[in-house]
């Protein structure tokens, strides 16, 4: 397992009982967790500036103290990150992604050549502002206004310029790529477990993964650099992520790794999901 480090302004303070006790910039958030499934006596703080609550239809809202405004900005190492408490218990952020982001702008600002890198189901974009802040031309995919709204602010905290955003089904995109003759150095995929496309269309990770990782490798470039793969989806592997990327693409070497986040608790390693890298130096 990998384990995102160097953080100041976020932590994981407690675990129990399916949920999390945060500190993101200063505040507090409280949010169920399905990889916490062990259950101890103590309970977790209830006076905290955000906690979701579960609705009887199985969704939820944020129930918000007074004090925490309806947004704020936290970094790491330098880079800006904007927190705003959304839908299905996002906050804008996935901190133990840091891993990554490190991993990535190492390879990319070790190349003496413009980089090329696409972003794919690319969310509020904090994967993009890290590759554009080691030197890449970023471009940066996403079906949702809102995220890409949201990516845009990101990359506005932090001055950068050299990312496109589209916004778009990422299927539909990369097929227009290779019609186009598009090519990237860098690929980077962060699939949802499921979703509906504009038209109806049903994604499942498992069931579409490998098709379209296996489509998305028709838009590397003859000198590719790194494509990366990340899932939340508790049932999918690491070696199956990197099976997928080794039949798809069979050249270069293939690392794959839980992520995950240290806490204030004695031994204990919050899982946070899985990714895969395959890279060509």
């Amino acid at each position: 397992m990998r384990v995102a480090t160097d953080w100041k302004d976020y932590k994981v303070l407690s675990t129990a009982n399916g949920e999390k006790l945060e500190s993101i910039g200063g505040y507090t958030f409280l949010r169920p967790d399905p990889q916490v499934i062990w259950n101890t006596d103590k309970k977790l703080s209830t006076r905290v500036d955000a906690v979701y609550k579960r609705t009887e239809n199985k969704s939820g809202e944020w129930v918000k103290s007074k004090r925490l405004p309806k947004s704020f900005v936290i970094s790491r190492k330098g880079v800006k990150f904007h927190i705003e408490p959304m839908s299905f218990k996002h906050i804008c952020l996935f901190p133990e992604q840091a891993v990554n982001w490190d991993i990535m702008r190492d390879l990319i600002s070790k190349e003496k050549r413009p980089v090329k890198v696409l972003n794919l189901f690319a969310y509020t974009g904090a994967a993009s502002v890290e590759c554009a802040l080691a030197g890449a031309l970023v471009t940066h995919v996403d079906a949702s206004k809102s995220m890409n709204d949201i990516a845009k602010t990101n990359a506005e905290l932090n001055n950068i310029d050299n990312i496109r955003f589209i916004l778009d089904d990422c299927i539909k995109f990369v097929e227009r790529e290779i019609r186009r003759g598009n090519k990237y150095d860098a690929i980077i995929m962060d699939p949802p477990s499921f979703g509906r496309g504009p038209k109806g269309e049903t994604w499942k990770i498992e069931d579409n993964i490998f098709d379209f990782v296996k489509l998305c490798a028709k838009v590397l470039s003859d000198n590719p650099l790194f494509v990366l793969i990340n899932s939340y989806t508790t049932g999918l592997q690491p070696t199956v992520m990197a099976n997928i990327l080794n039949v798809t693409i069979p050249k270069g070497r293939t690392d794959s790794y839980e992520v995950g986040l240290p806490t204030d608790e004695n031994g204990v390693i919050l899982p946070c999901g899985c990714s895969a890298i395959k890279t060509f130096k």
